[in-house]
């Protein structure tokens, strides 16, 4: 199974059990929230699954995917408080199936300072 298939299936499935297996030793991920890259793999799952809570509340779908050898980039779409968001996901993989680099980048701007708020919150009570 590809990384990208184990992805559709954590979405799909909306259950962030299976991102410790899909992220890679020395996995990057990268915010549209937080200034500098978070490096490691502990720190890609912590995001990855708090903004698997936040934003796959029923809201969520992918609009677009564009594939590459190794990549992928997804639009996706979705509400959080009110607030539509538009978004991509740029992700990229190593041989062994597993994400090396998670790039997020959102907009509008109300929706950046709303998920800012809202995954703050969430991530400080863990």
């Amino acid at each position: 199974m590809t990384a990208l298939s184990r992805w559709h299936d954590l979405i799909e499935a909306s259950d962030p059990a299976g991102l410790e297996d899909l992220i890679a030793e020395g996995a990057v991920f990268e915010s549209p929230i937080v200034h500098t890259p978070q490096v490691g793999k502990a720190i890609t799952v912590k995001y990855l699954a708090s903004a698997l809570r936040l934003l796959n509340n029923g809201t969520f779908r992918y609009l677009g995917e564009w594939r590459a050898e190794g990549s992928a980039v997804l639009e996706f779409a979705c509400e959080v408080e009110g607030v539509a968001i538009n978004g991509v996901d740029m992700i990229w993989w190593n041989p062994a199936e597993q994400i090396t680099r998670f790039k997020v980048m959102v907009r509008p701007l109300k929706a950046i300072n709303t998920l800012h708020r809202a995954m703050g919150e969430m991530l400080a009570r863990g």
